[in-house]
């Protein structure tokens, strides 16, 4: 099959032909109809990701069709359509008996403990826990980018702060997984304000939801924080960090109510300072999201099916496998457009 693979962090990835995975028990072979480019795996290729054994194929974010089933796997069927969570649990750890698969202790996840969907093919393991079947209805970039971004979001928004309605939320940062958050809040009925530097960007939070924008290029942390209060009367009750930068993610707590929940979605290449004294003053919640477990996608389905969300919508720019290298490395440079991009194999 054709593939994107890399054989050091930061070299230049190419499309090279390399065997085709095999499903072993339990497992599944998914042939890739549509794939997500992400941030995380440009983090992953920048040598961010400590379990990534190299040469490598990234890719996480998917949606196919069942081409092989493994032995055991009697719940699915060849055929298939489906999507997973970028974080696919294992079902028998204590993690994944309460509930919680996304933080599973055993998890494997496509793209980085082994090869991913920037390819024909993807082999998923524990495939009765972990594939999602979805209608064919479904578009097929909506289907692509639900196992991360809007899952992450999702999570984040609804099963970690338990946003409501009219309540207010600050989204800093709207790449792809920040317009998620954006549109994922507006649905459910809280009042949005996303921040920025990129007018597309904005411009697009604007279209996905948001009742205000903030564009922070030439504005200071404190102007940043000073203007999202002016909007609220006195602070966001929740506030999303989607880029990860420190001092992105002091704006956003610093930007929350007394009593406000702070949920952080971007990944860092290290470890930030956190502004623990407004924490501490306002009894500031901090909260985390790492995807969200199979088990849970249904609700998120289930808004997807009424038409209050529409994921499909962030996708500005469709690809093939042959334009994945260039990409990548424009998305390490910050050359992007706004929106999400969509790798369409073949």
């Amino acid at each position: 099959m054709r593939a994107v693979l890399y054989e050091s962090f930061g070299g230049v990835p190419r499309v090279v032909d390399v065997e085709k995975p095999a499903a072993g028990p339990g497992a599944v072979v998914i042939q890739v109809l549509a794939t997500g480019l992400c941030q995380s795996d440009v983090h992953a290729w920048a040598g961010h990701d400590p379990g990534i054994t190299l040469p490598h194929v990234p890719g996480h974010e998917l949606v196919g069709r069942i081409s092989e089933l493994g032995a055991g796997v009697s719940t699915l069927r060849v055929g298939q359509r489906v999507t997973v969570p970028f974080v696919c649990a294992c079902g028998d750890c204590p993690e994944c008996e309460g509930g919680n698969g996304q933080v599973c202790r055993n998890q494997t996840q496509p793209g980085f403990t082994h090869w991913g969907s920037f390819a024909e093919y993807v082999s998923i393991e524990s495939a009765e826990v972990n594939v999602i079947p979805i209608p064919d209805s479904l578009d097929p970039g909506a289907a692509a980018i639900l196992g991360c971004r809007f899952a992450t979001a999702f999570r984040g928004l609804v099963g970690q702060a338990r946003l409501q309605p009219d309540e207010w939320a600050v989204v800093v940062g709207c790449g792809g997984v920040g317009l998620s958050a954006v549109m994922i809040a507006a649905a459910v009925g809280a009042r949005v304000i996303g921040v920025d530097i990129a007018t597309d960007a904005l411009e697009l939070a604007t279209a996905s939801g948001a009742e205000a924008v903030i564009d922070s290029s030439g504005l200071s942390d404190d102007e940043v924080v000073a203007r999202v209060r002016e909007v609220t009367g006195g602070g966001a009750a929740v506030s999303v960090e989607a880029l990860g930068r420190e001092n992105t993610t002091a704006t956003a707590i610093r930007s929350l109510a007394r009593r406000g929940r702070h949920v952080q979605i971007g990944l860092y290449a290290g470890d930030p300072r956190i502004p623990m004294s407004d924490v501490i003053a306002g009894e500031l919640t901090l909260l985390g999201s790492h995807g969200m477990a199979a088990r849970h996608y249904p609700a998120m389905l289930d808004i997807i099916a009424s038409g209050k969300l529409r994921p499909e919508e962030l996708i500005t720019r469709r690809i093939s496998l042959d334009e994945v290298p260039a990409a990548m490395i424009d998305l390490a440079n910050a050359r992007n457009t706004a929106g999400v991009t969509l790798i369409v194999p073949s």
